[in-house]
């Protein structure tokens, strides 16, 4: 088959999320720069060097590129083997891919613990088009159940660029999700992406709204809509959801323990599963935003984040209700 297969609270730029940048393209030009100083990276996919922009590693280091084709689980198995030769691989493919060698993620190497970067691009519904068989939504809960993986959804095209960066210094299996479309620009060049760090991006007293991937930009409007109503959103940017930041505790607390999490993946086992976990051993109330229980379908990406509730002003109504049934 070929390509057509389908500080530490930093502060939001004003006017930044009018401009959109693509994630994966992060990913292809943080991988550069990383290949230029250390010749032990090497690149795997799996078909998909264009979509990835592994074919820019290829272009430029092509003794260390690797396309297995169709065979997603062969893939993952040599990138075990390749960690253990001390290499540093990077694979990439798309997210509903990834979920094919599941048992080799597994087997190979989360139970080895084995410094594999995996980057999985067209994550969630914003896929578009492809529809259903493509959106993966339950790709968190799959990554996030495994021993010893770390799993990281980055806000904007510059927070997955330093993420890219930090990950390469990890000593353990990383599951890293990007987008296939452009996403609303948050954040600039001089951000820094800390693993297992929730960072406020938004103050507020009312309530916390805790957001991770694409989400961050929407909760974001959705402040500015509850700010013009008189309620004020504290806006936390949940980048890393294994391992979760306890400190998010002391957000919710210091906003009368009221919580909302805003997610493009299935609200089972994503980031309102994890956020429950936490909060609910504590007392502090959770409302989550997410796909429920169902699979995605075609459309454009603005489309179906309306349609399956996923707009700033759906947001700012779960907000509401939040906030209304603590005061109850």
């Amino acid at each position: 088959m070929s390509e057509q297969r389908s500080h530490p609270h930093p502060s939001p730029l004003p006017g930044r999320e009018r401009e959109m940048k693509e994630t994966r393209n992060a990913f292809g030009e943080a991988l550069l720069e990383l290949a230029a100083k250390d010749k032990d990276i090497v690149a795997l996919t799996a078909d998909l060097p264009g979509s990835t922009r592994l074919s820019w590693f290829k272009e430029k280091f092509s003794e260390r590129f690797f396309d297995f084709g169709v065979a997603e689980a062969n893939m993952l198995s040599v990138a075990a083997g390749l960690a253990l030769s001390g290499k540093k691989p990077f694979v990439s493919t798309f997210a509903v891919f990834v979920e094919k060698a599941f048992e080799q993620i597994r087997q190979t190497i989360a139970y080895n613990n084995l410094p594999v970067r995996i980057i999985a691009t067209h994550g969630g519904l914003t896929v578009g088009e492809d529809g259903a068989s493509h959106q993966t939504v339950e790709d968190l809960a799959l990554m996030r159940a495994l021993p010893n993986m770390t799993v990281v959804i980055p806000a904007d095209y510059y927070e997955a660029k330093s993420a890219i960066s930090r990950i390469y210094h990890h000593p353990g299996p990383v599951y890293v999700r990007l987008a296939r479309a452009a996403f609303p620009v948050v954040f600039d060049e001089s951000y820094q992406f800390e693993l297992g760090r929730a960072k406020i991006v938004r103050g507020g007293r009312d309530v916390t709204i805790c957001a991770c991937g694409l989400m961050l930009s929407y909760s974001l409007r959705a402040a500015e809509l509850l700010e013009r109503a008189g309620l004020s959103a504290q806006v936390v940017n949940v980048s890393t959801l294994k391992p979760l930041d306890e400190r998010i505790i002391d957000y919710v607390r210091a906003t009368g323990g009221v919580a909302v999490s805003v997610e493009e993946h299935s609200l089972i086992g994503g980031l309102g599963g994890a956020l429950a976990e936490l909060l609910s051993a504590q007392g502090l109330r959770l409302e989550r935003v997410g796909i429920e229980d169902r699979f995605g379908q075609s459309g454009r990406p603005e489309e179906l984040l309306a349609h399956y509730g996923l707009t700033a002003e759906s947001i700012a109504q779960a907000v509401r209700r939040a906030d209304s049934s603590a005061r109850a």
